[in-house]
């Protein structure tokens, strides 16, 4: 049975909903985890975790499994007969197969580079060599879950995902802190590997239960007949094409996304990039908690719904069917954009004045003298513009040909130079040190998010629907940002009239009555003057739903 643009929305909503409690839980509780290990273990080994390890293990993954995993969320959920269907089912399991196969060197090549690069000061910490082993074995788990992650999500049996990464969570935290509490020092670095391979052993297991009523992922070719022409296939030409496109750009994405760790990973001293990953974890709770799930299922949705939309304007002769999926996806992306750009407003105008409170609140004592505060206020410009990035490169990702793809992996080299000059220059030219290279982030995502936008644009006038999308309808109205800078301007008075009183609650609660004064007042003000348009704009997913 198809799935119809009603029933897909409902279920990708769904799934929104079940990552964002999925990303909640994970984060709490690795929230927590975090409090006590930043107590339990030293910013040298917190840093070497959590900035190098993390950067090996997230290149062996990406590198890997992304281009292949994005192109085939373009797969059909169905095909007409179940003859068809079984064929198509073989050809995306033989690309599904590519992670692994793609896995095994990239891990072996990454572990190399990083063993052979890395300080005599990090090189010399206890167990070393074998942690990184353990991080690159629990990476070759997740890969050869992988087949199986696709095979799930391409189904819409988002909740196996979701079963899955909590189970993983909780064990590598458990595992981790057990680890932590009962061995000396000297394991700190293992009690992170071990929690690492739990998670990944955690998530085959998982998946492999979940799939086990079929296991089978040899690689086997198919007979396909075309235009009275029968071929034996290994791939499916369109989605292979596809797949190669998005790896190789992987590597340039992977560079802009993660670009800050390698240099601070290079440049910075074992301390500060505890300090940084300690800021990193704490700026970015949000943003993992809610935009992660919120990109990864608007990929989702947006693949299926323009695939399907260009399936049928071919099958059908008309665009009727088009059109309405492009609304569909146009008001999804908009309301997204809306809903980023208040929470722009809201991070612009009460994050700066209260930022150094919550620091010295929740920020251990022995991080304090690190980078950590500095970059930690940077963080309020830098998660919402990865919310608008990632909505916007969603989009693109789902929607983008093969053509597109190599136009925007020419202009990410350019956006490669412009972040490495940023950051040289906003680091040490202005003196901003670790902070100038979230800064340097903030701009690569802006001409990112950019480029994005520009391509939404182009699709939809290309495709006769150039008046669905534009920029006003995802901008709130101007009474709503002059009560926004009339409140900013006033939390900035205050902060301003308790500089130099202690940072604690009791001898800042002036200070921050105003702010709550002011928070209620912007949140009416968004409810009274935009409830309308909010609205009218969410109705056809209402109708939908």
């Amino acid at each position: 049975m198809a799935t119809t643009g009603p029933s897909l929305l409902s279920a990708t909503l769904a799934s929104g909903s079940s990552l964002v409690l999925l990303q909640l839980f994970s984060r709490v509780v690795t929230f927590v985890l975090n409090q006590a290990l930043v107590r339990l273990v030293s910013p040298q080994v917190f840093g070497t975790t959590s900035i190098q390890f993390e950067l090996l293990l997230s290149t062996i993954l990406f590198l890997s499994r992304e281009g292949v995993r994005n192109a085939l969320l373009r797969a059909p959920s169905n095909v007409a007969s179940s003859s068809n269907q079984k064929v198509a089912n073989q050809l995306i399991t033989n690309i599904s197969l590519l992670p692994v196969l793609l896995g095994i060197p990239t891990a072996v090549l990454s572990a190399v580079v990083y063993l052979g690069s890395s300080s005599s000061v990090t090189s010399s910490q206890p167990h070393f060599r074998l942690s990184v082993a353990l991080y690159v074995l629990a990476a070759f788990f997740e890969l050869l879950s992988e087949p199986l992650y696709i095979r799930t999500q391409n189904e819409l049996r988002f909740h196996v995902r979701v079963r899955a990464e909590g189970t993983a969570v909780m064990l590598k935290t458990v595992v981790t802190f057990l680890v932590l509490v009962s061995a000396t020092e000297e394991w700190a670095l293992l009690a992170f590997a071990f929690g690492q391979t739990a998670y990944g052993l955690a998530m085959l297991v998982s998946f492999a239960i979940a799939c086990s009523d079929s296991l089978d992922f040899r690689p086997k070719r198919v007979s396909v007949t075309t235009q009275n022409r029968t071929e034996s296939l290994l791939f499916e030409p369109a989605l292979f094409s596809l797949s190669i496109a998005m790896t190789g750009q992987s590597l340039i994405k992977h560079f802009l996304t993660e670009g800050d760790k390698f240099i601070v990973s290079r440049l910075s001293p074992l301390a500060d990039q505890g300090g940084y990953a300690v800021a990193a974890n704490y700026g970015s709770l949000i943003a993992r908690i809610v935009f992660q799930p919120i990109e990864e299922t608007a990929r989702v949705f947006f693949s299926k719904t323009l695939s399907s939309s260009t399936a049928e304007s071919e099958t059908k002769k008309t665009p009727a069917g088009s059109r309405e999926a492009l609304q569909t996806a146009a008001t999804v992306l908009l309301t997204l954009l809306l809903a980023f750009n208040h929470l722009l407003l809201f991070a612009v105008t009460f994050g700066p004045p209260y930022l150094s409170l919550a620091i010295c609140l929740v920020l251990p004592r022995k991080y304090l003298a690190t980078s950590a505060p500095s970059i930690l206020h940077v963080y309020v410009y830098y998660i919402p513009m990865m919310a608008f990035n990632g909505v916007l490169e969603a989009f693109f990702a789902s929607a983008a040909s093969p053509a597109d793809l190599r136009a925007q992996s020419r202009w990410m080299l350019v956006f490669s130079a412009a972040f490495v000059a940023a950051a040289v220059g906003f680091a040490r030219g202005f003196g901003m040190g670790d902070a100038g290279l979230v800064w340097a982030n903030v701009a690569n995502l802006a001409l990112r998010a950019g480029y994005a936008w520009a391509f939404v644009k182009r699709f939809f006038r290309e495709q006769g629907a150039g008046d669905l999308v534009g920029w006003k309808r995802a901008v709130p109205p101007l009474p709503v940002l002059a009560v926004f800078a009339g409140a900013a301007a006033i939390v900035r008075g205050s902060a301003s009239s308790y500089n130099g009183v202690p940072l604690h609650l009791i001898a800042q609660k002036g200070h921050l009555a105003t702010g709550v004064a002011c928070l209620l007042g912007c949140l009416l003000t968004c409810v009274v003057l935009e409830r309308k348009a909010v609205m009218q704009l969410v109705g056809p997913l209402r109708k939908a739903r």
